[in-house]
């Protein structure tokens, strides 16, 4: 896995049978359209049905779910345009230039170009994907993949304005996410395997205008992680409602098993990381340390991440790669929080 292969370039129409270049133009330009009108409905319906949703409880199911997907909806949308202008705009050759040729040391140069893009969860998913189509060995690209909602300069902000009087808060959640990015990448270089991780293949037509691919990439890639982030937020929803308040409260004041607690929540909660500092630092009954476990675990590893994985890299992919970034992530948070909180 530590040089990009063959199978790793982008495939040219002539590399295809005919009926292969084709499938992606069945749905034409109506399919986004539908798929953002749908969300649009889904946003106007939260507010028409309000006075028939009398339980508290569906009505916090419905505020979770409409604000899961509008909330990150903008995020997939950037997402989804950077990973379509790699795969129209930058030539393959580029990402062997700009990263180290060895994998080990291309993973923390990929995880530190995170710090850049500001974007959540839902953004980093279509462009590591566009990363790899490109040929960007897949452990620097999963390490950009888990550092770039997690350090960019947007998240810290938002975490420094969340915790004014603890800065200390800022410095633990960037070197304990940076930390946890490149640990994954070298655990997935060691030990993953190409049937988990099948290489990303974008068509890219010969004869085809550098703005045609672009539309097409975008619109494939919009809709094809535009229901796995539904099915996320229908997830989420549910479980923020069954979990009870008042559990959340008992455990605050055992060390260990409130950040486990903070932890699993961020994974259930599935809150873009823009806004988690904010919840987090809500959470006024936890420790430093179990607060920080919850920002760490978020933009990793939450449920909309887990189902977007899972539709873009497959399930074999996301069943092995989520709970390695959950043990990570736990792990790492505890030490940060012992060295720097």
């Amino acid at each position: 896995m530590s040089q990009p292969s063959a199978a790793d370039r982008p495939v040219l129409q002539s590399d295809l049978p005919p009926e292969s270049g084709s499938q992606r133009d069945s749905g034409g330009f109506r399919l986004p359209w539908a798929f953002l009108v749908l969300v649009a409905l889904l946003a106007a319906g939260r507010f028409l049905l309000a006075p028939y949703l009398t339980h508290p409880a569906l009505q916090t199911w419905a505020t979770v779910f409409v604000a899961v997907c509008v909330q990150a909806l903008p995020f997939l949308v950037l997402g989804v345009a950077l990973s379509a202008a790699i795969t129209a705009f930058v030539p393959a050759s580029f990402w062997t230039r700009a990263l180290p040729r060895r994998t080990y040391a291309a993973v923390p140069v990929a995880g530190m170009a995170g710090a850049v893009l500001p974007g959540c969860e839902c953004a980093s998913v279509p462009v590591a994907s566009g990363l790899m189509a490109r040929g960007v060995a897949p452990p620097a690209a999963l390490a950009f993949l888990l550092a770039s909602p997690a350090i960019n300069p947007v998240v810290l902000v938002a975490t420094a304005v969340a915790f004014p009087d603890d800065p200390s808060m800022v410095v633990a959640r960037f070197a304990a996410s940076l930390t946890v990015a490149v640990l994954a990448g070298w655990t997935w270089a060691r030990f993953g395997r190409t049937a988990w991780l099948p290489t990303p293949r974008r068509t890219v037509e010969t004869g085809e205008g550098k703005m045609s691919v672009f539309v097409d990439a975008m619109r494939h890639d919009l809709l094809h992680a535009g229901g796995f982030l539904v099915v996320g937020a229908l997830a989420a929803a549910t479980l923020n409602v069954v979990i009870p308040r008042d559990w959340l409260t008992a455990v605050a004041g055992v060390p260990v098993v409130s950040v486990l607690v903070l932890a699993f929540l961020a994974v259930l909660l599935s809150i873009c990381s823009e806004a988690d500092a904010f919840v987090a630092a809500s959470f006024t009954a936890f420790s430093p340390t179990a607060k920080l476990a919850f920002l760490v675990v978020g933009p990793m590893v939450d449920l909309k991440l887990i189902a977007l994985q899972a539709g873009t890299f497959g399930r074999a992919f996301a069943w092995r790669f989520a709970p390695l970034t959950l043990v990570l992530a736990i792990g790492v948070s505890f030490v940060a929080g012992w060295a720097l909180l």
